[in-house]
C-alpha cells in the first residue's frame, strides 16, 4: 500500500520508513511530491494539541492530494518547569519565532542550564486519512516516548538535520546520549511502538470490512 507521510521532514521519513516496512507500506513525503511539480499547501497548525494539529494537515494534504495521507504532531513537556515554559505543541515557536536547528539547539540547552538536566517526554498523535469517510486517529499513552533527559551538552560529534534536540537527549536509563543508542533503538525513539500499532489495528478492521 502506498501512503503519502504528511511531513517535510527527512529524518521523520526514514524512521517512519523503517518502523513501518514490516507492514508492506511504501512511504512517500512531501518532498517527493514537491519533486514531482506538486505544489504542498501551507496549513497553520494552530491546534492546542498533537491531535488537533494532526488532524489539520492530514485533512488539509489529503484534499490537496486525493490520496491516502496521514500527519503526525508531537508535544514536548517536561518536569518541574513553570507552566509558561512548557513547549507543548510549539516546540520550535519560541515568543512567536519559527527556530531553526541551531536556535533550537541554543534554546533548549539553555533551559538545561538554567534548570538542571531536565525530565522529558514527548506526547504524540497521528490522524491517517483513507479517504472523506474514513478518517483513524489517536493520541494514546503507547504513543509517548519514555522519559528522557534534556542536557545542556550537546553530542560532541553528531548533528542530524531536522531531529536537532536529539543531540542533547539521554536515555535515562543508560545515560547515553540518543545518537549512541543501537540504530534500533534510536528509531524507537524516534517512532514509538503506539504508531506500529495503530496501522496493524486500522488495516485489521480495513480487513474486516472486506
Amino acid at each position: 500500500m502506498k501512503l503519502l507521510y504528511g511531513t517535510g521532514n527527512p529524518a521523520k521519513l526514514d524512521a517512519m520508513k523503517r518502523r513501518l516496512e514490516k507492514l508492506g507500506i511504501e512511504l512517500i513525503g512531501l518532498h517527493d511530491l514537491k519533486a514531482e511539480g506538486a505544489t504542498i499547501p501551507v496549513v497553520p497548525e494552530d491546534g492546542n494539541t498533537p491531535l488537533e494539529n494532526a488532524r489539520q494537515k492530514a485533512v488539509a494534504y489529503y484534499k490537496a492530494f486525493q490520496m491516502p495521507v496521514f500527519s503526525c504532531d508531537s508535544g514536548l513537556y517536561f518536569d518541574g518547569v513553570p507552566e509558561e515554559i512548557q513547549p507543548g505543541v510549539h516546540v520550535r515557536t519560541v515568543n512567536g519565532n519559527y527556530l531553526s536547528d541551531e536556535q533550537m539547539l541554543e534554546y533548549y540547552s539553555s533551559l538545561a542550564k538554567q534548570y538542571g538536566n531536565l525530565t522529558a517526554r514527548y506526547k504524540n498523535a497521528i490522524c491517517f486519512v483513507m479517504d472523506e469517510n474514513r478518517i483513524y486517529e489517536a493520541m494514546e499513552p503507547s504513543m509517548e516516548s519514555e522519559q528522557f533527559i534534556l542536557t545542556d551538552t550537546p553530542h560532541s560529534a553528531i548533528r542530524k538535520k531536522g531531529f536537532p534536540l536529539d543531540s542533547i537527549s539521554m536515555d535515562r536509563k543508560t545515560g547515553q546520549y540518543f545518537y549512541d543508542l543501537p540504530a534500533e533503538k534510536l528509531d524507537q525513539v524516534a517512532v514509538e511502538d503506539g504508531f506500529l500499532e495503530f496501522f496493524q489495528r486500522v488495516f485489521r478492521g480495513e480487513e474486516d470490512r472486506r
